[in-house]
């Protein structure tokens, strides 16, 4: 079976994110690793103890992940994504601590004794920044033709950046550690804007999930909805909020989900375009690709995907 690991900022759709996962018979989440950005490290540490707790999976273990990006010596959580995914990360919605606390040994450690345990059969899912594999292909740079795959929510190679005209939220925070791991040649799949924001959900789903009178149903439907007021104000066009995150799981459990180009990437890291993923000339023509980035997205099949599992799981967790 398929292990995976989830690198969260622990957000609305990074909850999301870990719904999907435990509602897919296909994988097993064999730990959160935790980084910056939607919230800080601490809360995003609790917020994944909590949901898994809720959820019914106590036993998924959360490491802790490094507090800052690579360049940097500290982090503050920016006010468009406290508008965005609430003061606590969950849309402000309460639900209980968990009694468990995050493992010891570091979210670093973590991911590169995991590839030395699983190897191929290893997914590594970050949603956020990509410090913490940055950091493990540092210490260990061997983990690089190791691992199974990569699947990262980040980035935009099509359409615009939703930072800037050309950066990605998750890119904007460490451009240096998603270049290291973009140019490592670690085997890589991009879930950019460019298929994230094809995936949409509306109130209607949300009431799904609220009808079904559990705790948990409630949660999800309460913390979404707050997400989907969001996108009312920041981007009115779309009808709905985007599952970024969710999506780069969907596409861990199954690849065929998006279609890809395959393109050997950068990220830039310096002058005006600093941020942005774009292909690497350099190495345009060499014919070992080894990343792929999602250009297109079969929504009817994952949207139906997602609520199944989502709405499974929420029902049995009661």
């Amino acid at each position: 079976m398929t292990k995976l690991i989830l690198d969260l900022d622990t957000g609305i759709d990074d909850a999301l994110a870990i719904a999907y996962a435990l509602g897919s018979p296909e994988v097993e989440l064999i730990g959160i690793t935790g980084t910056y950005g939607n919230v800080l490290l601490d809360q995003g540490v609790r917020n994944a103890l909590a949901i898994t707790d809720l959820l019914g999976r106590p036993d998924v273990k959360v490491y802790k992940g490094l507090p800052h990006s690579s360049t940097t010596d500290s982090f503050e959580v920016l006010d468009i994504s406290a508008f965005i995914h609430g003061k606590n990360g969950i849309g402000d919605v309460e639900i209980p601590d968990s009694p468990r606390e995050a493992e010891s040994e570091s979210a670093v450690d973590f991911i590169i004794d995991a590839v030395k345990t699983y190897g191929k059969d290893l997914v590594y899912v970050p949603t956020g920044p990509m410090t913490n594999i940055a950091a493990a292909l540092d210490k260990a740079p061997e983990i690089k033709d190791e691992i199974g795959r990569i699947v990262l929510m980040g980035g935009a190679l099509t359409v615009g950046g939703n930072v800037n005209a050309w950066t990605e939220a998750n890119i904007s925070q460490d451009p240096e550690a998603a270049d290291h791991l973009f140019r490592s040649g670690a085997p890589a799949t991009m879930i950019g804007l460019d298929v994230t924001l094809q995936t949409l959900l509306t109130y209607r789903e949300t009431q799904r999930w609220r009808d079904l009178g559990t705790t948990a149903g409630a949660f999800l439907a309460d913390m979404t909805d707050f997400y989907i007021k969001a996108y009312e104000t920041t981007s009115p066009h779309l009808g709905g909020c985007g599952l970024h995150d969710p999506l780069a799981v969907g596409v861990a459990v199954d690849p065929t989900l998006v279609s890809t180009l395959a393109i050997n990437m950068q990220v830039d890291v310096e002058g005006a375009t600093r941020g942005r993923t774009i292909g690497d000339n350099e190495r345009l023509n060499d014919p070992n690709k080894t990343m792929e980035v999602a250009v297109g997205v079969d929504v009817p099949r994952f949207l139906d995907e997602f609520m199944t599992r989502i709405t499974s799981l929420a029902k049995n967790a009661g």
